[in-house]
């Protein structure tokens, strides 16, 4: 299965060696013809304003719209939950905007500032599909979704702050999953993306 990682910036390698690890194919995706190829996307951490530029400079926003829109899986961590967040506080970025959140970046302060910490992760930790027990979660220069709509399922909470959340095919968290040796958020994901590759090999057959 073909999952793609958006690959101007930031943790595009870290992404791509778990999707290998898990027996799927990383495709970089830089164009629209490489986005068409696959049937997820993710948004790594690295530096928003500088990513969202990208987007817009190479026209990759609104076919990621559009594919998002049509039921595309995407995950973002961090940099990649701000891209996704319909309002950033503070900032009018280039961004997707497709999810309703509302993000503060930096909220868990520098880069000195970054910690790790376990968390309990609903249907992730507590599914014997994944494997239970608390997930070891990264943050670094972590952004904060301090505000989710009614279709937002909260799914990770830190200090009763949300940092991980899931809305439809959309998923965003704070912290830096792909850094860490825990494969179980992806594995998640990579779940999300089967299910609609499944269902979108019927419709075109």
């Amino acid at each position: 299965m073909r999952i793609g990682v958006l690959s101007y910036q930031g943790d595009v390698s870290e992404h791509m060696d778990m999707i290998s690890s898990m027996g799927h194919e990383p495709v970089p995706v830089k164009t629209g013809r490489a986005l068409s190829s696959v049937y997820g996307l993710i948004l790594p951490g690295g530096e928003s304003t500088c990513q969202g530029k990208l987007l817009k400079r190479f026209g990759l926003d609104e076919p990621i719209r559009e594919r998002i829109r049509l039921g595309m899986p995407v995950f973002g961590t961090c940099t990649g939950a701000i891209l996704l967040a319909r309002t950033i506080t503070g900032s009018d970025q280039p961004r997707l905007g497709t999810m309703d959140i509302e993000i503060s970046r930096n909220a868990f302060g520098a880069q000195v500032d970054s910690f790790e910490t376990e968390l309990a992760i609903r249907g992730i930790t507590d599914n014997a599909r994944y494997g239970l027990g608390d997930f070891k979660a990264l943050f670094i220069r972590a952004p904060l979704i301090t505000s989710a709509g009614p279709s937002v399922d909260v799914m990770a909470a830190y200090a009763g702050r949300i940092v991980l959340a899931r809305q439809r095919n959309m998923l965003a968290c704070s912290f830096h999953p792909e850094m860490g040796e825990d494969d179980r958020i992806h594995k998640y994901f990579a779940d999300m993306v089967e299910e609609y590759s499944n269902i979108a090999r019927e419709v075109d057959a």
